[in-house]
């Protein structure tokens, strides 16, 4: 084998805090950048273990093709024998939002009612007076293409007047709206290997792109990752959430386990009648090492443990 670790990864600043910290260690690995690749199938594996950091939201900073070739290298990894970590199944969740709401209801936990839809008129048909509602990407990220309606003709005119949302893949969701307190925000919760690594509370000032990255969300608000049609706001804010509640670890901790995620991100909100609502499970986990340090950590430290510990398993 070349290599006892293998990244692959499309966002390179994502990854810095990772390799920085592989690199400490003294791990041999390598970067295998999604952006412009090429595998043969027959060729691999060629490492030990391989760790899936690719994004849905590759596609909003001009990386589409980043998503097709990942799941097809990892296909092609497991089918060789590989050991790979967030692989081709974790991946079908994270791209695919209308599984994750299929997942929640086979395990029976709270989670928005969701149309997945590739015509307006089918899904309004469907979807009858249940608005406000959201329309998301099937193939999310970074709260991409996403907005707040709230009757049948506004999704009419914002299908007609900006097509584009219809892309990567020409598949769409509505999803049912949960107002909730904006000073209290939702909870994202992180998992390592099955167990939780924090829970933070992120109070978004109505904003879409939650993602934890410091690159994205920093302190400051002049993030690298804005997407260019979401308006001005506030920064995000992060706050450590210790006294986050069993029952929604538990609910995290399946969805976690029956999604075949080895390190991910689940968010849920609260809503006014006490449920906890569960909405989106992130295979790609961006870390926040201010939140974690408040915990007793450093995130990435211990994603690098359990990949050590893979490693050694393999060998």
């Amino acid at each position: 084998m070349a290599h006892d670790l293998v990244v692959l990864y499309e966002h390179p600043e994502w990854q810095k805090p990772l390799f920085a910290a592989l690199e400490k260690r003294g791990v041999d690995f390598a970067p295998f950048d999604l952006k412009k690749a090429a595998f043969d199938p027959s060729s691999v594996p060629d490492a030990l273990v391989y760790f899936n950091q690719a994004s849905p939201s590759a596609y909003v900073r001009g990386n589409t093709r980043a998503v097709p070739l990942c799941y097809s290298l990892m296909r092609s990894l497991e089918l060789g024998g590989a050991k790979v970590l967030n692989g081709s199944a974790a991946f079908t969740l994270e791209i695919t939002k209308s599984t994750q709401a299929a997942l929640m209801h086979k395990l029976g936990i709270g989670h928005p009612k969701t149309l997945a839809f590739n015509d307006v008129e089918a899904a309004l048909a469907q979807w009858g007076d249940n608005w406000p509602a959201l329309v998301k990407p099937e193939q999310g990220g970074s709260g991409a293409r996403m907005f707040l309606l709230h009757e049948a003709d506004e999704l009419r005119r914002l299908l007609r007047d900006k097509p584009d949302i219809w892309l990567p893949d020409n598949l769409l969701m509505l999803q049912e709206y949960f107002p909730v307190d904006p000073a209290r925000g939702i909870i994202r919760m992180e998992f390592l290997d099955g167990e939780l690594l924090y829970a933070m509370r992120v109070v978004s000032h109505g904003a879409f792109n939650l993602c934890p990255s410091e690159v994205c969300n920093p302190e400051s608000g002049e993030g690298h990752c804005a997407i260019p049609e979401a308006p001005p706001a506030p920064p995000v804010e992060f706050y450590p959430y210790p006294e986050v509640p069993a029952a929604a670890v538990d609910a995290g901790k399946r969805l976690m386990a029956a999604g075949g995620l080895d390190v991910g991100g689940i968010e849920y909100l609260e809503a006014a009648d006490g449920r906890l609502i569960f909405y989106d499970v992130n295979a790609n986990s961006n870390l926040r090492p201010p939140i974690a340090r408040a915990f007793g950590f450093e995130p990435f430290e211990r994603v690098v443990d359990y990949l050590q510990r893979q490693i050694a398993a393999v060998k």
